[in-house]
């Protein structure tokens, strides 16, 4: 196959295992690669409008992983399927399910006891679930957007931004996110809640 990107800073690798399961066979650059999961992620955009989910629908494993097949099914095989290596990022494979189902009963325990504020129960939820990192690729984007599901759905609150109120600032973007990340890694919120508002 072949398929030769460099990977962007912060981003997990695709081992070629994970590349044998790359679904369009034109797609030859990460530009290419990009765009076409984009136009996937938009897609699963519009099937999440008209939804109407609830928490204990949105915290389960079931969901977590339609979710993952909605935004990259038409591009990857191995889409919303539990990743089977180890990564530069995230906990051991066989620890998966297990730590997901613990953050999905903590975020039901959340929601309903008020212990957090909605934006933060989104982006603790979202955080946790990136550390996780459940899937081969495309953790981080959603991640991003199981927080949005959950601001919308479950608070009717607006979707996040995510460093892009300010599109002239955009080509920080991501480090500031990466930082924001770090920080959230050592339980301090506050930077990651900016971002996701900015």
């Amino acid at each position: 196959m072949g398929l030769n990107f460099e990977d962007i800073n912060g981003q997990t690798p695709i081992e070629e295992e994970e590349k044998e399961g790359l679904l369009i066979s034109s797609i030859a650059t990460l530009a290419e690669l990009n765009e076409y999961e984009q136009q996937n992620i938009e897609d699963a955009l519009q099937w999440l409008i008209h939804r109407k989910l609830k928490a204990e629908t949105i915290f389960s494993e079931k969901f977590i992983c339609l979710l993952h097949r909605r935004m990259y099914g038409s591009i990857w095989s191995w889409a919303g399927q539990f990743r089977k290596t180890d990564k530069n990022l995230g906990i051991n494979k066989w620890q998966i399910p297990v730590a997901l189902k613990s953050l999905c009963e903590d975020a039901q325990f959340w929601v309903k006891n008020d212990t957090y504020p909605p934006d933060e129960v989104a982006i603790r939820f979202k955080h946790r679930l990136v550390s996780i990192h459940c899937f081969p690729n495309g953790n981080g984007r959603h991640s991003r957007m199981m927080a949005d599901v959950i601001i919308t759905k479950v608070y009717q609150l607006q979707p996040f931004t995510w460093g892009t109120a300010h599109l002239i600032e955009q080509s920080n973007s991501r480090a500031d996110y990466l930082k924001a990340v770090k920080t959230a890694d050592q339980n301090e919120f506050e930077k990651l809640l900016h971002f996701a508002r900015s």
